[in-house]
């Protein structure tokens, strides 16, 4: 019986063993399939597709290498794509991960003619343009653990993270294979883990703007955080995630390893015929479909568990904070009250279209920012719960941080962390602080709020379009860091943020763009439109909507323009700091402003070639046209309870600062 025992076991072992090298699928974790371009069943696109992705998880593809691209069918049907295997992977699992991602993409991605898919284990990615060696942040998704450095150790753990990944991006890029996996000392018990990876068809310029451009996109606060593009992707951690071993032995370099454990069993001696050779025999006849069975479920159990943990990992890392839920933001009204000494004059601290700023203490001395929502929002209290939860959620070191609401007594409260250096337009527009802000801290605020709305437009979990982008709504901390705030104010205050034209107006005249005034047209270019006018704001440290120049320019764009087309440019540059400055980064800065106040939207650059544009001067710039400017008349009553239509125009002339939040345009 004793025989019959280890039999069983060793058959079960082996079971178990090759069940497990097949259930375990990959680790999703995002997909991209725009549906801007879509092909038809049966048609030329779908076979070429189809020949392109058998090509690719074929035995022949270069399993080795971890990467392979390929090309099928001739223009307009052509289609291209690749694979690309995260390096510290053995060839056998970038096989599964291929044939498992091939296998799935025409059901996540049916009828898309470009798509790229993201699994721990490797990348797939096809498309109807060509993709061989063109750098590309389409379809990027951003992860960060849902745990944060103490605040104390921000600086010198960011400091760390951004030295050791971008170490690692240069060698990266000058590699072979475009990977490098590397860890630095953080504490005498903890390590920093680092991992780097382009597809190894770019250039080693592009290869390294890619990186740094994926680097700079991560929030560096967290205990780990990860960045994934097409074209690259850079993660880190506080603990070890990629094989160390394989990384030093390069394992693409090592034969493949068995498919299923070695058929060499021992073999049992057959049973002795006779009454108890068959008590035997039905012994194992009844006992062994049990035991599989059994075995199966607790097997199955495993792997359904294993995964719905990953699963849970990765949205709680793609959430953010996963305490972040309603029961944990709200708060008692009468502690906000007490802690704003009851919306006192003296608390207060700035007005904006949505309400007052009060200044406030809490009981353990913690200082906050209370907001204190105006009362013309047409949202039930169950949405403005909702859509608390989701801005608390976007959390970024470039944007102020949501701490909490109330919703009592028919008030609608938000608190956010404070931040101690007010806004921007207290030093830029104010003679006497603009010497605060030299060239240095004017050119890290622009980056920053780069970095900010790019967030908000691409990597958050939302696309957030902001619609009041200013000076005033950029505060700065303590070391001067800029950190945008009245994001997300569109979806808390119940105005539509999905449909592109709108009958409601939220924004700050001069800051707006021509289309959404005029028409309530808003995308992601109108809030590129306001960075536009921010960046040349802040190097000239003078305001758009009451600027009175030479020549009879009578706003800020059109002498940037006139400038910019007759010289000398730099005489926009603000007096103070014209003498101390990098006169190429302010030219470039110049550019970029320029580009960015298009009169038409499509010619306007995204966000993420805005911020290629800052960190990388390889990147070459389009010549700009002259803006568009907007003026609008000025409003007899508060706009905030103005309910009558205003007629705009084109011209060129200054105007008003009114914040608008309800306006009907013709």
């Amino acid at each position: 019986m004793h025989s019959y025992a280890s039999l069983i076991f060793l058959l079960f072992f082996s079971f178990l063993t090759s069940f497990g090298a097949y259930a375990k699928d990959p680790n999703f974790l995002y997909h991209s399939c725009p549906n801007t371009t879509t092909y038809s069943r049966n048609s030329t696109y779908s076979t070429n597709l189809i020949a392109l992705l058998s090509s690719l998880s074929s035995r022949n593809a270069s399993y080795t290498t971890g990467f392979q691209n390929a090309t099928e069918g001739k223009s307009p049907d052509r289609v291209t794509g690749l694979f690309l295997c995260r390096g510290d992977f053995s060839p056998e699992v970038c096989r599964s991960c291929v044939a498992f991602s091939v296998n799935q993409t025409l059901t996540m991605c049916p009828d898309a003619r470009r798509a790229v898919l993201y699994y721990e284990e490797c990348m797939l990615r096809y498309s109807d343009n060509n993709i061989m060696s063109t750098l590309s942040f389409g379809g990027g998704y951003i992860l960060l653990n849902a745990n944060n450095i103490s605040s104390n150790l921000e600086d010198r753990f960011g400091d760390l993270v951004s030295s050791t990944m971008n170490q690692a991006a240069v060698e990266a890029a000058s590699s072979p294979r475009k990977f490098n996996a590397t860890k630095a000392k953080w504490t005498t018990l903890q390590s920093l883990y680092v991992l780097v990876q382009c597809t190894p068809n770019l250039r080693r310029q592009d290869c390294l703007s890619c990186l740094q451009y994926s680097i700079n996109g991560m929030a560096l606060n967290s205990m780990g955080g990860r960045l994934l593009y097409p074209s690259c992707s850079s993660r880190y951690e506080l603990s070890p995630f990629y094989n160390e071993t394989s990384v030093s032995t390069q394992p693409h370099q090592q034969a493949l390893p068995p498919l299923l454990p070695p058929s060499a069993s021992p073999v049992a001696s057959p049973p002795r015929s006779g009454k108890g050779g068959n008590s035997n025999m039905l012994v194992v006849a009844i006992v062994v479909p049990i035991i599989v069975a059994v075995l199966l479920f607790i097997a199955g159990y495993c792997f359904l568990a294993k995964r719905a943990h990953k699963n849970s990992d990765t949205q709680q890392a793609f959430d953010g904070d996963d305490i972040t839920t309603e029961e944990s933001l709200q708060l008692d009204y009468r502690t906000i009250q007490a802690a704003t000494n009851n919306y006192s004059e003296n608390n207060k601290i700035g007005r904006g279209g949505f309400g007052e700023v009060y200044k406030g203490t809490l009981s353990n001395g913690s200082e906050v920012a209370v907001k204190r929502l105006s009362k013309s929002s047409g949202q039930g209290d169950t949405e403005f719960k909702n859509e608390v939860v989701v801005v608390a959620k976007l959390q970024h070191r470039n944007l102020v941080r949501l701490l909490g609401f109330s919703l009592e007594r028919e008030e609608r409260i938000l608190v956010y962390e404070y931040v101690p250096n007010k806004s921007l337009d207290y030093f830029l527009f104010d003679p006497t602080k603009q010497a605060q802000l030299d060239w240095t801290r004017r050119y890290k605020i622009i980056g920053g709020i780069a970095r900010g709305i790019l967030y908000l437009h691409q990597d958050s979990r939302l696309t957030i379009i902001h619609r009041d982008l200013k000076a005033s709504n950029i505060l700065l901390d303590k070391d001067m860091n800029p950190k945008i705030t009245d994001f997300g104010m569109a979806r808390i205050f119940g105005l539509d943020q999905t449909q592109e034209n709108t009958s409601r107006i939220v924004g700050t005249y001069g800051y707006m763009s021509p289309e959404y005034a005029m028409h309530g047209q808003f995308s992601m270019k109108s809030d590129v439109y306001s960075f536009g006018v921010l960046v040349l704001e802040i190097i000239s440290g003078k305001k758009n909507n009451s600027f009175y120049g030479t020549n009879g320019t009578h706003d800020l764009l059109t002498y940037a323009w006139r400038l910019w087309s007759n010289g000398p440019v730099l005489d926009l540059v603000d007096p103070m700091i014209v003498e101390n400055c990098q006169k190429s980064e302010v030219i470039r800065c110049i550019h970029i402003g320029l580009l960015c106040v298009q009169e038409d939207p499509v010619e306007r650059p995204t966000m993420p070639a805005i911020f290629m544009m800052l960190t990388s001067n390889t990147v070459t710039l389009q010549v700009p046209r002259q803006p568009g400017f907007f003026v609008q008349s000025r409003l007899e009553q508060d706009p905030l309870d103005s309910d009558q239509s205003t007629t705009s125009k084109y011209v060129s002339g200054s105007v008003n600062d009114s914040s608008i939040t309800d306006l009907y345009p013709r």
